[in-house]
């Protein structure tokens, strides 16, 4: 009986915590796709290549500090962070290393299907972000670092994410980030990606409630003090 009920009170974290981890592994694989396609890397990657080109790093391990920095920001400016966006500044730079030494994803050699490919990685990407925000276990590392930059300038959440993947992407081309074709195709088709997907799979990113840390550790506690003793 009391096997019963633990599996009742965990089983929905569970899905959620397999949805989360399967979403992240996928995102990477996404990025992957993108920089692979060999036409140009997306704003983020053309940042987080020229950080990796003059500090001797890998593309995740640039990720990572990238990550790390926005989320300290965050913190540092007060704003609630979730589990997934710790998670989610390291594993995603990990998984993308990892993704990359296995070479699965082949380094495409011509333009049509490097355009392919490109396209291919943000649908993934789309999927992944569906997959993910969907566990509700908090935004990733950029989405906070944007919501401290709109509560602070009091400017538009569109606004300041078009200025802030400007800055990234200028900044990145001149540490000499790889800027080409692909990269216009990322800044436009992102975002078409992600409506076809969200569209398709009647995803409403406004209905998921991202938790804090601190949410979901009341939550858990509250959970297990439902679990009777033996």
């Amino acid at each position: 009986m009391h096997q019963t009920n633990v599996t009742k009170l965990f089983s929905r974290d569970i899905f959620r915590i397999v949805r989360f981890f399967l979403g992240i592994n996928i995102y990477a694989l996404g990025v992957v796709m993108t920089l692979q396609a060999n036409i140009g890397y997306s704003p983020w990657y053309v940042f987080h290549h020229g950080i990796a080109l003059n500090l001797g790093l890998t593309i995740g391990q640039a990720g990572i500090l990238v990550s790390t920095s926005m989320v300290l920001i965050a913190v540092f400016m007060k704003e609630q962070v979730g589990i997934a966006t710790l998670i989610n500044m390291v594993l995603i730079g990990i998984f993308i290393d990892t993704y990359l030494f296995l070479n699965w994803i082949p380094l495409m050699q011509s333009f049509v299907p490097g355009v392919v490919m490109m396209i291919s990685g943000l649908f993934i990407l789309a999927i992944a972000t569906f997959l993910y925000m969907g566990a509700g276990y908090g935004a990733g590392p950029r989405d906070s670092f944007m919501v401290v930059l709109t509560k602070k300038t009091g400017k538009p959440v569109g606004l300041c994410r078009s200025c802030l993947e400007g800055t990234v992407l200028f900044t990145g081309w001149l540490l000499g980030g790889y800027v080409g074709i692909g990269t216009v195709i990322a800044v436009f088709g992102i975002g078409v990606a992600v409506q076809v997907v969200f569209s398709v799979l009647r995803f409403d990113v406004k209905a998921v409630h991202q938790e804090s840390c601190y949410e979901t550790f009341q939550r858990l506690r509250g959970m297990l003090k439902q679990i009777p003793n033996e």
